[in-house]
């Protein structure tokens, strides 16, 4: 006799074991709607304390990737591979990525997020640029996967509705930073995309979810777990989130920087990250014998202009103006004003907190408290410096672009002089590559 839900979840409770069904029946419960908010949030909140073996966490993501659409590309014949990262500040990483893979002939098919909180999303950064539209069908998805090797588009309501009511109901029961709970919200949205494989970039520092390599591990295991059970090849990237990723922070901005980035240059630790990830993906995808190989033609992709003119091709395809990858000035929005701030005092740079400059960002219109505020695609930050750098009394830290609410940009430079630590020591330069471990 199947046990009714409150059995499931006293069991659960209690430290047991529930079946694939049960959990199959448990999760088609959620998306229909026929199990009430409470028993669900119990549920969440024994799963929080009890956790799930590997076989329920597997039977449970499955469960959510099947609760709606599961797209199916398999008339693709390339080989096709996913990039996710859990979220930074200056993460811009996918935007000159996706490009670079599909250059290098792996399909890349992108369902991407908005930002939330200090981190950014790419869906809005993509929407700074004029026209540009996240919210394609998904037939029209997949055949601009085929044609031009990339898509990336947000989220439908028929990709993994399980995750959206569970998602709401862990932000206000205490259960967000359950890691199976984080693991299966992750990976249903992606396994519902139709992917072969799947890279992971999980952020580890003070910007990031995972505040330390354990638990970051641990988010990674359960991650394999799921894609183990169905069948997806998967690689988790560990990279550092304590300082912004690039100079700026901003969604028009980080536009900019990304182009640059596509052009062969840009930041050090925007292309690095764009090669490291790139060369997962093309391994996973088998189109190279080794990371070093795969490294080397993503780097080749970004210097001969080849990812560049794939990415011109997205943006008109998906209604942006292509000539942005030529002239981003004159395309990208602009801010009203760019207002210099500049160190208080003579010091070395300790440290620069990403979790406070995305604050300070979203002060001034680049980021939501909720999803439901609007952003500003101008506003944003160009920081001047880095950790490691000396600076002298008022030398320029940053610049805000902002719109002309002085109350917003006082907030915005009270946060970044917080997130900017100033010491009379001397201070080392910070490490010369943000990849902390590749777990294949």
């Amino acid at each position: 006799m199947a046990r009714l839900p409150v059995e499931l979840i006293r069991a659960k409770r209690d430290g047991g074991a529930l079946t694939p069904a049960e959990l199959r029946g448990f999760i088609a419960g959620v998306t229909d709607g026929s199990l009430p908010d409470y028993q669900v949030a119990a549920m969440l909140m024994a799963i929080y304390f009890r956790g799930l073996d590997d076989g329920e966490l597997a039977a449970w993501a499955d469960a959510m990737v099947r609760s709606g659409d599961v797209l199916d590309l398999s008339a693709i014949a390339r080989a096709k591979i996913d990039k996710h990262s859990t979220g930074g500040v200056g993460d811009k990483i996918s935007i000159p990525l996706a490009p670079a893979v599909a250059a290098c002939g792996v399909a890349v098919p992108m369902v991407s997020g908005r930002g939330l909180g200090h981190t950014g999303g790419t869906l809005d950064k993509l929407e700074a640029i004029p026209g540009f539209r996240v919210d394609l069908e998904v037939e029209r998805f997949a055949r601009q996967v085929d044609e031009l090797g990339v898509c990336l588009i947000g989220q439908t309501a028929r990709i993994a509705p399980a995750d959206k009511r569970l998602y709401a109901l862990r932000d206000v029961t205490g259960t967000i930073e359950s890691i199976p709970l984080i693991a299966s919200s992750i990976m249903s949205k992606k396994l519902a995309e139709g992917i072969d494989g799947l890279v992971l970039d999980v952020k580890v520092g003070q910007g990031a979810f995972m505040k330390d390599r354990e638990r970051a591990r641990a988010l990674c295991a359960a991650m394999r777990a799921i894609a183990t059970g169905a069948g997806k090849r998967v690689t988790c990237v560990l990279t550092d989130m304590d300082a912004p990723i690039g100079t700026a922070i901003g969604n028009a901005l980080e536009i900019a920087e990304s182009i640059e980035v596509l052009r062969g240059g840009g930041p050090a630790d925007t292309r690095e990250l764009t090669i490291v990830l790139g060369a997962e993906m093309l391994l996973l995808a088998g189109v190279v014998p080794d990371a070093a190989a795969g490294a080397a033609r993503i780097a080749a992709a970004l210097d001969d202009g080849s990812a560049l003119a794939v990415f011109a091709k997205v943006v008109a395809a998906q209604g942006g103006d292509p000539r942005v990858c030529e002239a981003p000035a004159e395309i990208l929005p602009q801010p009203r004003r760019r207002v210099p701030i500049v160190a208080p005092r003579a010091g070395a740079v300790a440290a620069i907190a990403a979790d406070l400059v995305g604050m300070a960002a979203l002060v001034l219109g680049a980021g939501r408290r909720t999803k439901e505020d609007a952003i500003d695609p101008a506003v944003g930050l160009v920081l001047a410096v880095r950790p490691g750098d000396r600076v002298a009394a008022g030398q320029l830290l940053a610049t805000a672009w902002c719109d002309d609410d002085d109350e917003r940009l006082a907030a915005c430079q009270a946060r970044l002089l917080d997130a900017i630590e100033l010491v009379d020591r001397e201070v080392g330069p910070p490490p010369t590559s943000r990849v902390l471990e590749i777990l294949r």
